[in-house]
């Protein structure tokens, strides 16, 4: 096991949390936006967006490996995808906007933005949290560097 293992478990965690914090913004900056995706001769609203994460596992043999000491043993988050939100999009009565249908309904994205800052509320703590993973890991390493002197 090497000593930057938890480094690179915590370096995993933080790119996945930006990333979360990238895709929760961007369902904030499309929440009026009414043409986010073209399909069959019509604009669809903008459909939410979230991240999925998952565990970074390896085969069978890397695990093997690792246990007799031939290879550093993996840890940390992954993105695996980023998944559009099923939920209906929400029916507005404006009969004066463009994109309004005939009975004056226009279909507004699925983006609620009292979620969406919970979620971004929680993506910064967790983020912050690694970052202060991070930081008590390279302290301890600069202090054991200094049993040497």
């Amino acid at each position: 096991m090497s000593i930057f293992n938890g480094m690179g478990i915590t370096s995993s965690a933080l790119t996945a949390g930006r990333l979360r914090m990238d895709v929760i913004s961007s369902n904030m900056a499309n929440v009026d936006t009414t043409r986010g995706k073209y399909v069959n001769g019509e604009w669809q609203p903008y459909k939410r967006k979230m991240v999925v994460l998952e565990p970074k596992t390896d085969s069978f043999s890397s695990h093997f490996q690792s246990a007799i000491g031939n290879q550093n043993a993996r840890g940390g988050v992954k993105v695996t995808k980023i998944v559009e939100d099923s939920a209906p999009a929400k029916l507005v009565y404006d009969p004066e906007n463009p994109d309004a249908n005939q009975d004056g309904y226009v279909s507004m994205p699925n983006v609620d933005p009292l979620r969406e800052m919970v979620d971004l509320m929680s993506a910064t703590r967790s983020y912050e949290a690694n970052v202060t993973v991070f930081n008590a890991s390279k302290s301890m390493m600069m202090k054991a560097l200094e049993i040497g002197k």
